[in-house]
């Protein structure tokens, strides 16, 4: 039995990533709860290896001719939308057993809140005299939307350690609500009070996460501890397509002692892996981030924990002092944002240029023994095709892999009011999301799934000129040939061939078939006379 329960919801789309998934948010909230005197459980529906294939929804039927045909081959996509983590059912059982007389619910992004919405209903079925509250982006920016769904008493803007604990002690003391900060809710004769968003103002004054009640064992990467750390919130930035920035959340970095002693209970049994730093932009005061990595280094020595920041560096932040101090401290892949490599589309993106610290850094990752990875943007509003395709092959120039992002309007975000006012947005929240493909403007459907598999294909080719091979060289596709499909280098190295024959992405299916994907050839053709032009061998 607890006082207060907090869920992270199942998602369902096409695929997950597990180790994005640690309920950090929760587990902050939970400590906060725990000094304000209540007891808290965290029932982590992700935390299962445990899936079930979904009809694809109706609102998602144009994805068929992209994703309809399962493709083992490296240039695959997606194929197969399912529910991952416990059912619905489960989660009404927990909680009802918990017993709690408040219950939080993250609602973190838009496209997954019909999924929050559907954990609301069963709690609500479950243990019908809580309350409950919506918390995360998604009530953040969009809050009378939050509360349409029926169920949720509540919602939180903002920083639930800042709101929570004082809702929680509202409630158990009879209280209205109107004094919490952040706090929505259906109003007696009508309408939604809706308040500011909640800030912590100085994070140092809030304790630790409470990992303790996370399933730290389904998180563990390669048999080791992991975490994810939140060294800073908010971001100074103020780019298009990104609702950080935009938000009232003034940027507010924690001391680095702060931080050290996070880590330092994280993997108090030694056992240290992996830490992922979940920041916006973890790496821009540089003598911040320099004690910080020293920190660690001194911690842990050579054999620490792999560290990464997976949601991209900022790389005019990025010295050659720094990223050898960041190798020291145990940092192997640099997660570069670059946007874009159009000068024009850098201005839409309200970006700096900053093509030439990323070259350096790329150049710096090569001379310290390190992976480089450099996110773009295709698909944006206004954004053409062909300067996506030119971006791959700035790219294609340089010793870094291509992380592909197809762009989705993030509510809150410039871009989103600009694809709103526009009458671009998605009808369904469940369409805000990359694998849907959710914008079809100055790049089409077609070729933002061209595009994504373009990168998967230039990625192969830096595998394979990386291993030292040459280029397979170019042969008409035979669809009679089977290839064994236990072995994607094969598969990907025919493929390949095929491709550079005659621009035409194919695949694999599970029983050995070959088949071509749907394209936009003038997409494909671009980008083989750009790659002819950087490797005459081809």
């Amino acid at each position: 039995m607890a006082d207060i329960l907090l869920i992270q919801p199942p998602v369902r789309d096409f695929y997950l990533t597990a180790k994005r998934t640690i309920p950090y948010g929760l587990a902050c909230i939970a400590s906060a709860l725990s000094r304000s005197g209540f007891s808290v459980e965290i029932f982590d529906a992700l935390a299962t290896n445990k899936s079930r294939p979904l009809e694809l929804p109706p609102e998602m039927a144009y994805l068929e001719p992209y994703y309809g045909t399962p493709d083992i081959s490296p240039f695959g996509l997606f194929h197969g939308f399912r529910h991952f983590g416990y059912s619905f059912q489960h989660i009404g059982n927990i909680a009802r057993a918990s017993g709690a007389f408040l219950v939080g619910i993250a609602s973190l992004f838009t496209a997954y809140s019909r999924e929050a919405a559907e954990t609301a209903r069963v709690v609500r079925q479950n243990l019908p005299g809580c309350a409950i509250v919506l918390g995360g982006h998604h009530p953040t920016a969009l809050p009378e939307a939050s509360l349409s769904c029926g169920a949720a008493d509540f919602a939180i803007r903002g920083e639930g350690e800042a709101a929570l604990p004082l809702l929680a002690q509202a409630i158990r003391d009879g209280k209205g609500p109107e004094s919490v900060p952040g706090i929505v809710f259906r109003k007696p004769g009508g309408g939604v009070r809706i308040s500011p968003p909640a800030m912590m103002d100085h994070p140092d004054d809030y304790p630790l996460p409470a990992m303790n009640l996370v399933k730290q064992k389904f998180y563990r990467r390669k048999g080791r501890g992991s975490t994810v750390v939140t060294a800073s919130r908010g971001c100074p930035m103020k780019c298009s397509y990104c609702s950080v920035g935009a938000s009232s959340l003034k940027y507010r970095r924690r001391s680095v002692d702060s931080v050290l002693r996070e880590i330092d209970r994280a993997f108090a049994d030694g056992d240290a892996g992996f830490i992922d730093f979940e920041d916006e932009n973890l790496s821009l005061n540089r003598d911040w981030f320099l004690a910080l990595l020293t920190g660690i280094r001194e911690r842990f020595g050579e054999d620490g924990p792999e560290l990464r920041a997976m949601n991209g560096l900022f790389a005019p932040s990025l010295d050659e002092t720094v990223i050898r101090a960041m190798k020291a401290s145990g940092f192997r892949t640099l997660n570069l944002s670059l946007g874009s490599s159009s000068p024009a589309q850098l201005r839409r993106f309200r970006r700096p240029d900053v093509r030439p610290a990323v070259e350096q850094a790329i150049a710096l990752a090569e001379k310290y023994g390190m992976e480089a990875v450099c996110y773009i943007i295709v698909g944006a509003p206004g954004q053409q095709a062909g300067d996506s395709v030119d971006d791959l092959l700035w790219l294609a120039a340089r010793k870094a892999l291509a992380g592909v992002s197809v762009f989705y309007p993030a509510p809150g975000s410039a871009d989103y009011e600009k694809a709103e006012q526009s009458g671009l947005l998605p009808e369904r929240f469940s369409l805000m999301r990359s694998s849907a493909l959710p914008i079809s403007h100055t790049t089409t459907r077609c070729e933002a799934a061209t595009l994504l598999r373009l990168g998967r294909i230039l990625n192969f080719i830096k595998q394979l000129r990386s291993r030292g091979e040459h280029l397979p060289e170019p042969v008409p596709c035979d669809a009679a040939i089977r290839l064994p499909a236990d072995d994607r280098m094969a598969v990907g190295r025919h493929l390949l061939a095929c491709f550079l024959h005659d621009g035409q992405i194919r695949g694999m299916t599970p029983k050995c078939e070959i088949f071509a994907h749907r394209i936009a050839p003038a997409v494909t053709e671009r980008f083989l006379c750009g790659l002819r032009r950087l490797w005459p061998e081809i």
